[in-house]
């Protein structure tokens, strides 16, 4: 029964030996596939370049694992790669079966396609079938399956993974050291499954600065004569003022002394402080209007309380002043009586001659009414 596998799929193997056929279509511009194979340990790398078997190498030193030429039929071309699976030592733990193009990608490989035989039986159906279809096209080397241990038993599992790197990429991957040329079709393995060393750098180059410096002078070389001397050096004129004597250094030390509070000014500070909390001076003299250094107005005596209903407001006492008596109702006022109080209803206001008080005196006058 033949299992067609799909990537990622495993089967198991009954078989002790096995023959794997990697088969393709040829044709004009499709590159040549060739069939590997690498004995990998429980690490994931080989133990050395002996574990890879391909066209430059193609038998293990156990026998046991082994490249055929290829071979065309009727459905195409095939390279194929045998495995005694039994017989292996116990530190290998998978056989990866790999194929590399050469001549361009496995974008322009047609039906490319794993067959999975028993190594023992000359004829029949194949144990497991997987196409191989690349991820992008663009891939120069595939990992198209692998068979792995499982407790005593073997199984093959399908993968088709890619590298564009090609051959060389994928098999420094498993640890092996090639040696590039040319082509891929011409990749050598090293003598170890080391990395090659890296070439050394190169000595830095001496420094011969200190030679140079303790170098012998040659005093056998003709020295030059003296040239004529060089004329001198006229100073510019002085732009120091006149009074000035001596060099500018003495000159102004001339004319600025050596305290610089001397020549400094000091102008009294007539506002006060910002944050001075003093109140600010009080002009002397009178009030608007009036001129300075001149006294105030005597006081005035206060005024009399008001008098009761049709009282006349007794004036300030002064005193030539007498207090008038109102006289009694239908008498005429006396000639002495300055102010004359409203009269009583339905009789007239009696007019009384207006005598001036000889005690009056004007209050002080500003200088604008001052005479001159």
């Amino acid at each position: 029964m033949t299992h067609a596998m799909v990537k990622g799929s495993n089967v198991p193997l009954d078989a002790a030996a096995v023959r794997a056929v990697l088969r393709w279509t040829p044709g004009a511009g499709v590159p040549d596939v060739d069939a590997s194979a690498l004995l990998v340990g429980t690490e994931g790398r080989v133990r050395s370049d002996e574990d890879f078997v391909f066209y430059n190498q193609p038998r293990h030193p156990s026998g046991l694992v082994r490249h055929l030429p290829k071979t065309r039929l009727a459905e195409g071309l095939t390279d194929t790669i045998e495995a005694d699976l039994s017989a292996l030592d116990a530190s290998v733990d998978r056989v990866v079966l790999t194929a590399s193009a050469d001549g361009g990608a496995f974008g322009l490989v047609a039906d490319l396609r794993v067959l999975l035989y028993d190594a023992a039986a000359s004829d029949g159906d194949p144990i497991a079938v997987f196409d191989v279809v690349p991820d992008t096209g663009d891939e120069t080397a595939l990992i198209c399956g692998e068979l792995y241990r499982r407790a005593e038993s073997w199984k093959f599992r399908a993968l088709g993974q890619g590298y564009v790197t090609g051959l060389i990429g994928l098999a420094t991957e498993f640890g092996i050291s090639v040696d590039e040329s040319d082509s891929p079709s011409s990749v050598r393995t090293t003598a170890t499954g080391a990395k090659a060393p890296e070439p050394e750098q190169a000595p830095p180059a001496p420094d011969t600065s200190a030679a140079d410096a303790s170098a012998p002078v040659d005093t056998t070389a003709p020295v030059p004569p003296p040239g004529p001397p060089a004329p001198p050096v006229t100073p510019p004129p002085s732009t120091w003022p006149e009074e000035a004597v001596g060099p500018p250094a003495a000159a102004a030390a001339q004319a600025y002394p050596a305290d610089a509070d001397a020549v400094t000014q000091r102008v009294p500070d007539q506002m006060p402080e910002p944050l001075s909390t003093a109140p600010p001076p009080q002009p002397t003299g009178g009030g608007y209007g009036y001129p300075q250094d001149v006294p105030p107005p005597p006081a005035q005596p206060p005024a009399a309380a008001p008098s009761a209903y049709d009282y006349p407001v007794a004036p300030p006492q002064q005193p030539p002043y007498q207090p008038q008596q109102q006289p009694a109702y239908g008498y005429p006022q006396p000639p002495q009586q300055q102010q004359q109080s409203a009269p009583t209803y339905g009789y007239p206001m009696q007019q009384q001659p207006f005598v001036p008080d000889p005690s009056f005196v004007l209050p002080p006058q500003g200088p604008q009414f001052q005479q001159r």
